[in-house]
């Protein structure tokens, strides 16, 4: 683990030198600390243009995981490779294609994040993974989310919060929108492992509850032939259960897209107007 760790350290280290990117207003909550994990992280918020004018207005809110990765080239796992949420946000409401909206990237828990994305504890070669989901659900229930409704101007209701992660933080982004529909009603599925633990995630997908969210589930071609099973298999999954093509559930598999934050970035336009359109 140790190993491992340096490691990774040291590619975040190398490659082309680092730049700012962050567009429009960003706030850094920094070392936040849960009691519930018992480990601390960043949680940064993207504030809409007209945030600071109209005092008086609330705003829906999208939660993001993998914070470091969502709006600025500094933070990355790979250097200047990242969601452009703040840039994409920004140009989407100016161009009132979306709703106004909060955005919230929660930083991973770097060697916890694996265990704190995953619901089920299973063997990935030599290691245990996973199980931490529910705490981790818990942190952002008890801990998070209170947090920010308190600092900052906030609707409530599922129609009014958003999830969206990729990879493993699919496979949170699902689990929680199936754990607690009356909170996250909005989700965006990127890339999800639905692999692991033996495709466990399709077993716990459950009938749609009166309030009906929306969920957009997508994978790129060349993630591999799994990958893209699994994106399609879960995205069926829900329809068998009686979300609507469509209108409440959306999915897109993009051919040559790989698995990293450009291609995620490049669809991210298409994920927040499918989620949050505006009315």
């Amino acid at each position: 683990m140790i190993i491992a760790s340096l490691f990774l350290a040291g590619i975040q280290g190398q490659g082309p030198q680092r730049v700012p990117s962050i567009t429009g207003t960003v706030e850094k909550i920094e070392g936040f600390q849960s009691k519930v994990l018992g480990n601390k992280r960043n949680v940064s918020v993207y504030l809409p243009p007209d945030y600071a004018k109209d005092t008086a207005k609330k705003y829906a809110v999208v939660y993001m995981h993998d914070g470091q990765n969502v709006f600025d080239g500094m933070t990355s796992f790979i250097p200047n490779q990242e969601w452009r949420a703040d840039e994409t946000a920004q140009m989407l409401i100016e161009a009132g294609i979306i709703e106004p909206i909060i955005i919230v990237g929660i930083d991973n828990g770097g060697m916890e994040r694996g265990n704190e994305y995953l619901p089920t504890k299973f063997k990935m070669g030599q290691n245990e993974v996973g199980g931490k989901a529910d705490k981790y659900g818990q942190m952002m229930l008890d801990e998070i989310m209170p947090m920010i409704n308190q600092k900052y101007r906030t609707k409530s209701g599922p129609e009014n919060t958003g999830l969206i992660g990729s990879s493993f933080g699919g496979v949170i982004t699902s689990y929680l929108g199936i754990t607690h529909p009356e909170v996250f009603g909005r989700l965006g599925i990127c890339s999800p492992s639905v692999w692991v633990d033996n495709n466990s995630l399709l077993q716990m997908v459950k009938p749609v509850n009166s309030r009906r969210p929306r969920i957009w589930i997508d994978c790129g071609g060349k993630e591999g032939p799994q990958m893209v099973l699994g994106a399609k298999s879960l995205y069926d999954s829900y329809v068998k259960v009686g979300w609507k093509r469509g209108s409440e559930i959306r999915i897109s598999i993009e051919a040559n897209a790989e698995h990293n934050e450009v291609a995620w970035a490049r669809r991210l336009p298409s994920i927040l107007t499918y989620l949050f359109p505006k009315r």
